[in-house]
């Protein structure tokens, strides 16, 4: 099922002839299209490392006055949508368009990727190796050059490559900002002619950036050595202190959390009253609201069901056969949303048009977008557990089967619950796939807030807006408690006569 949208993608391309591709690939438009698609991923990228990790290192490691409040907000512009944000900067700053505007939006709803693994990381390290090397003699910025930076390293190339991959994938930002990418030009092409070959051809040059930036990655990954062994030291770091400059540091933090979220908050608030005066379609927002509940509920049960033995096998069984099936299931994640939704378009016309435009179609793509969210968070919990529990009910006689319903699922069940209502939240602010493949007569919140703001009526989209945020705060806030935002993990267990109680203290400090 996951394979699907990019065999039948190739396919349909292939059809063309190399003639054709090379027509539609040698045209100005198509170079054109990839310099700024390349060109606002590079800024939004470089862009959200900066703010990402000068936020993190200000939060977590230096004395900066209300730290743990703006750990806290810094996650939450991860609860509002891009083009949410792109709407809301567009009702507050009209200028805002083109590849300006949409290299500030991205970034500032994108830097979070960043900033949570960094964070996190650096509340990991042990500060008795960063103590070590300075008693050695090396200064602070030698320190935290050869020490703290190989640490983090992994974690800051992991939220880049999200980052990269969310901005090339990103389409309803860019449409509401009019800044002309691979994405939108897709969708474009798409709906202007009955001639799909452009799209389609198009789209697997948007595939070919994804998987060379992925690829990328890979390539600049050290192979240093950067786990430790045992628990480290049970002290947290002692706070860098900034002096004078504090103030201007924690200027500097609140005015990025203004822009990230009180311009979209600020831009919905002053149209919410345009809204009230002219009216709320208040069973137009409530039918979108059910339909995109149904919808994205019935998503997460299908990941989930198959997400279930796929999860079980990857934890384990690490043969061949297992790595190909897990694998198999990230093409889809690989791919950006206009690309699964376009193909599944041609897929629907040619294999199963009975199901085109029908809530099954709705449901396939967003098991080909979000199955690896709930594969990862299956596979977590399963590998968390141990398989000795699994054997000493195989010795009591019960088979795998009863052993996996018995044992091995519901240890699991924590995860599995997690992995279906992240499907669901991100399932619910999907845009591209929900506006090309959703039921004919059936409008989501995503689909209703566009067709709003495709014809300027920006006052009947903050509903759709609203409700969208709100749909977005629960899982932001659940990974900025998993990332220790909220006070920080509890330091490990020291060790040696009296530390349990000394420990305990520390804990509830």
């Amino acid at each position: 099922m996951a394979l699907i949208p990019l065999l039948y993608l190739f396919v349909r391309t292939a059809e063309a002839g190399p003639e054709r591709i090379l027509e539609i690939l040698s045209r100005p438009r198509t170079l054109e299209l990839l310099f700024r698609s390349l060109a606002l991923t590079g800024i939004v990228t470089g862009g959200s490392l900066v703010l990402g990790i000068t936020t993190a290192l200000l939060v977590v490691r230096t004395d900066l006055p209300g730290r743990r409040v703006l750990a806290v907000l810094a996650g939450l512009p991860l609860a509002v949508p891009s083009y949410v944000a792109a709407f809301a900067w567009l009702i507050s700053a009209p200028w805002a368009r083109g590849l300006l505007g949409a290299s500030i939006v991205l970034t500032l709803v994108s830097f979070p990727y960043v900033y949570l693994p960094v964070a996190a990381a650096l509340r990991r390290t042990d500060p008795a190796q960063e103590e070590v090397a300075r008693s050695l003699g090396a200064g602070r910025w030698e320190t935290f050059r050869r020490v703290t930076v190989p640490r983090v390293r992994p974690a800051a190339a992991s939220g880049a490559l999200l980052v990269a991959l969310y901005t090339l994938s990103d389409f309803g930002a860019v449409a509401m900002l009019q800044c002309d990418v691979f994405t939108r030009a897709i969708f474009m092409s798409y709906q202007a002619s009955f001639d799909r070959t452009p799209a389609a051809v198009l789209a697997c040059v948007l595939v070919g950036l994804t998987i060379a930036i992925t690829t990328a990655e890979h390539s600049t990954r050290s192979g240093t050595e950067t786990a430790r062994v045992g628990g480290g030291m049970s002290r947290r770091h002692e706070p860098v202190t900034l002096g004078a400059s504090r103030w201007a540091w924690w200027a500097g933090v609140v005015g990025l959390l203004v822009l990230a979220l009180g311009v979209p908050l600020a831009g919905l608030a002053r149209w919410a009253s345009v809204s009230l005066n002219a009216g709320i379609d208040v069973d137009r927002l409530l039918a979108s609201t059910l339909a995109t509940a149904r919808y994205s509920v019935a998503g997460a049960l299908v990941c989930t069901l198959l997400a279930v033995p796929v999860g079980i096998l990857a934890a384990r069984y690490r043969g061949r056969a297992a790595r190909l099936i897990e694998s198999a299931t990230w093409a889809g994640h690989a791919l950006p949303g206009i690309v699964v939704a376009l193909s599944l378009v041609f897929f629907g016309l040619r294999v199963v048009p009975d199901l085109y435009q029908r809530g099954p179609m709705l449901v396939f793509a967003y098991v080909v977008l979000f199955l690896p969210a709930a594969v990862g968070a299956v596979r977590a919990a399963v590998a968390v557990s141990s398989p000795a529990l699994e054997e000493v009910s195989r010795s009591l006689g019960n088979s795998r089967l009863t052993t996996w319903r018995r044992v091995t699922l519901p240890l699991a069940a924590p995860g599995i619950a997690t992995g279906a209502a992240l499907v669901t939240l991100i399932s619910a602010k999907e845009l591209p796939a929900t506006l090309m493949l959703h039921p004919t007569g059936v409008d989501t919140l995503a689909t209703s807030l566009w067709t709003y703001t495709s014809i300027a009526a920006h006052g009947q989209a903050v509903p759709y807006a609203a409700a969208l945020v709100a749909l977005g705060i629960a899982p932001t806030l659940w990974l900025l408690h998993t990332s220790g935002a909220f006070g920080g993990q509890r330091p490990a267990k020291a060790q040696g006569p009296g530390a349990g109680r000394a420990d305990d203290r520390e804990g509830e400090r």
